[in-house]
């Protein structure tokens, strides 16, 4: 039953509506309330599921640059994305001569291409002479190597990660919950990071769905069964929704359908395998119940298979109990040695049927003249894995395993974790995981992976108050009824500034669409914003007007960082969140925004000069035709300031004092913008149309940034990377969405020729980041070198 699916309205504990998931975020929920992620490095599946298809070591062949039309055998040194780093055998350990490949654009053929195609291996001129009988050199440095798999170096797997070469419609065998020696096909409906939503071969609707972790134990490749002499029958319970015949043909169908597009092997790599185990029959132990994940209850070994499967069944004394079994292997989770519960202080649940009302092992074992399980057939009892009580992480509700929940730890026993789902709808049991259980994923998982994560329920909010907002003028257009949008405001609405409720409510703050919005602004979406918003609460307002102004910029997400550092010391101000979408990825910060009516002209001259448009751009007070300040008249280099160790400052306008000649004075500490991309396909298209942009050599002189047309953008570098110091290094991660983490590259000394070396694995390991983050690092680091291969490797 864990492993029931469940079409998307037949499940229990699910919530009715999603549509608080858009707004959640993790970060904010964190630092709201004080809580801590589950560490990242304590889910093992996850950080697998993460690495590539190529593993160091593997050989392939590989076109020799230095001689047209001859190849030689490379080693994989390492691994990054879609790069792989190789080194041609010969060289030994000396890897001066050791060449970044994409495996998107370069020549590269498993082992064995060149006799088959009667091209030549040849070693490069460089080492041409160190061996006398290369062929010799050759059988002795393949023998007992791994070849990288063909079709992952061409065709539509080409360059996928593991996890990304199981597409929806590949077909893989089960092995049934209940029977070790019955597997069954099954086609992927969906995969969401490794997480497969398995349909059984002959069935067409959900309703029998099975979701399993690609490296779970039951899943093996088509021909597993027969090549091991088991049996290919569907499962039990489903064997009579269809003929035998039907079944058959379904089956057929589906081998014809896997031969033209086979399941690579390499997605099996990494699958874990089965120690032996030393239980006997008769056995007695305890377990987290397989039906009900919410308690733990006495099992008995009631069948065993192999040295490696056996069978448990739940303790049932009722004359017409039906009996519960589950296959099990020695390192089951939730399979525990008798007393566990007592030893931990947790509650037994007691067998039904049994009479005393207080369960006593002793008495049981010699009522049913059986002996327990000894401590040595169970794995480590006392490994947490890093996981402690509070910590925060999203899990599959085991009731509805098509929905992951956020899930906070409530107690941490040996192996076992004790889980609150978030979101249910009704008071539910905590339920019972294993530390190395495949349905719980550190924070974040679920956005990385675009999948729906089903967030804490949000408190009933009062009702909201309105906000009027003026819709501008339209050409030769009817006249428009105003728009409302809902926000919270003071109530009453008092403009009497002399008031207490006055000073905190502002009337209307205009957009002047005629008024020049500067380099970040686009002009056409500026045309499209409402006259005026208000009046109402200031922050409320403002924010508001702050929120359509990001919206309507080139990158609203440097608009937000823009915003940042607005602030005057002086100034009454109140914090809030805001937020921007760019290219697939979502932008939050805090901005501080002034709560007196009086300052609103001061905050709105200073975001102004912020985003270098013409102070009058949005402002209390209405351009109704030629604005004061002329600016449709000025260059674009009018309301420019230049801000760092280089000072270009034009003359100050509209009489602003604060902008004098030096620096803007910065927030001591500045709060991250927090950035998270989903999921994107690692066969990159790295040809973009460019559109080059200006960036301040004084910020960036390292890199120039470039703006795509395509999800993902291309890096031009000025100079190759194996020069750059370690300070060109800081300020090329400075430039990045990343700059939160450039203090850890100074404090570590990494240079260019470091940084073309780091690993997801590295990264993680040596500078303590959580998944996010460092998925999010590993990207701009890729961008480099895809770069570096592109400008400089030849």
């Amino acid at each position: 039953l864990n492993d029931a699916g469940g079409s998307p309205n037949s499940g229990l504990w699910h919530a009715d509506s999603m549509e608080e998931e858009a707004d959640f975020n993790w970060e904010e929920y964190l630092e709201e309330t004080g809580a801590t992620a589950a560490p990242h490095t304590a889910f093992k599946h996850v950080d697998i599921s993460l690495q590539s298809s190529f593993q160091p070591g593997m050989k392939l062949e590989v076109a020799n640059k230095s001689s047209p039309d001859t190849y030689w055998v490379a080693t994989i040194v390492t691994t990054c994305g879609q790069l792989l780093l190789l080194r041609f055998s010969g060289y030994g350990d000396d890897r001066k001569a050791d060449f970044w490949c994409d495996v998107m654009t370069a020549e590269l053929h498993p082992v064995g291409w060149c006799s088959q195609n009667n091209k030549t291996l040849q070693p490069p001129e460089a080492i041409k002479e160190k061996y006398s009988d290369w062929t010799d050199f050759l059988i002795q440095d393949l023998t007992g190597s791994r070849t990288a798999p063909a079709n992952l170096l061409e065709g539509p797997l080409r360059g996928k990660n593991t996890v990304d070469l199981i597409v929806e419609g590949s077909v893989i065998e089960v092995r049934d919950l209940t029977d070790p020696s019955l597997y069954w096909a099954a086609r992927v409906a969906q995969n969401v990071g490794g997480r497969l939503r398995l349909r059984h071969v002959g069935l067409q609707d959900d309703a029998h769905d099975t979701w399993l972790f690609y490296l779970d134990v039951r899943l093996r490749p088509l021909g597993w069964a027969q090549e091991n002499r088991l049996s290919l029958e569907p499962p039990a319970e489903l064997r009579g929704l269809k003929s035998a015949l039907e079944w058959q043909e379904a089956l057929e169908a589906a081998r014809s359908e896997a031969q033209k597009n086979p399941l690579p092997l390499e997605v099996f790599k990494d699958h874990a395998d089965l120690t032996k185990h030393s239980f006997r029959t008769g056995m007695k132990l305890e377990m987290v119940s397989p039906s009900e994940p919410f308690y733990i209850c006495p099992v008995s070994v009631t069948q065993v298979y192999n040295e490696h499967y056996f069978q448990v069944t739940v303790d049932d004394l009722t004359p017409e109990a039906t009996p519960l079994s589950l296959v099990c292997h020695s390192e089951s989770p939730g399979i525990l040695p008798v007393q566990w519960c007592l030893k931990n202080g947790i509650g037994l649940e007691r067998p039904r049927g049994y009479l005393s009302q207080d369960f006593d092992w002793a008495d049981y074992l010699k009522q049913s003249g059986t002996e327990t399980a000894p401590d040595a057939c169970f794995p480590d009892a006392w490994q947490s894995q890093g996981f402690a009580k509070d910590m925060w992480l999203e899990a599959v509700n085991p009731v509805r395993p098509t929905e992951v929940c956020v899930a906070q730890i409530t107690q941490v026993r040996g192996r076992l974790l004790w889980l609150r789902l978030e979101g249910l709808p009704k008071s539910v049991p905590e339920c019972i995981v294993d530390v190395e259980s495949m349905d719980i994923f550190p924070v974040g998982w679920c956005e990385t992976n675009a999948y729906l994560l089903t967030p804490p329920l949000k408190p009933v909010c009062q009702q909201q108050k309105k906000i009027a907002v003026v819709q501008p003028e339209k050409q030769l257009a009817p006249p428009q009824p105003v728009e409302t949008i809902p926000l919270n405001l003071c109530e009453p609405i008092a403009m009497d500034t002399g008031s207490a409720n006055g000073r905190y409510c502002c009337s209307r703050i205009y957009v002047n669409h005629r008024c020049f919005s500067g380099p970040y602004l686009n002009k056409g979406r500026i045309a499209e914003l409402p006259q005026a918003v208000g009046p109402g609460k200031c922050t409320l307002v403002l924010k508001e007007v702050l929120s359509m102004l990001i919206n309507a910029a080139y990158k609203p997400g440097r608009v937000l960082r823009e915003l940042q550092d607005v602030e005057d010391q002086h100034w009454d101000c109140h914090e809030e969140t805001l937020k921007a979408k760019y290219k697939g990825k979502t932008y939050r910060s805090s901005i501080r925004i002034v709560r007196l009516a009086e300052q609103i002209p001061d905050f709105c001259r200073k975001v102004c000069g912020k985003l270098q448009c013409c102070p009058n751009l949005f402002s209390p007070v209405q351009v109704t035709d030629q604005c004061p300040e002329s600016c449709s008249m000025q260059t674009k280099t009018k309301y420019t300031y230049y801000y760092g160790k280089k000072k270009k400052l034009s003359k100050p306008f509209g009489g602003e004092e604060s902008l004098e000649a030096k620096p803007t004075r910065r927030r001591k500490k500045r709060k991250a913008i927090f950035v998270q991309k989903k999921r994107r396909s690692s066969a990159v298209d790295y040809t973009p149309s460019i559109k080059v942009l200006y960036v301040d050599e004084s910020l960036c002189p390292v890199a120039l940034q470039v703006e795509c047309s395509e999800a993902e953008c291309q890096l031009v570098l000025e100079r190759n990377p194996l020069e750059w110091s370690v300070e060109d290094v800081v300020t090329f991660i400075t430039s990045t969405d990343c700059a939160a983490l450039a203090n850890i590259f100074q404090e570590q000394d990494i240079d260019g020729q470091a940084l073309l070396l780091l690993t997801l694995p590295t990264v993680q390991e040596c500078m303590e980041l959580k998944l996010g983050p460092a998925i999010k690092l590993c990207h701009q680091i890729e961008r480099v070198k895809v770069a570096f291969y592109a400008q400089y490797a030849n």
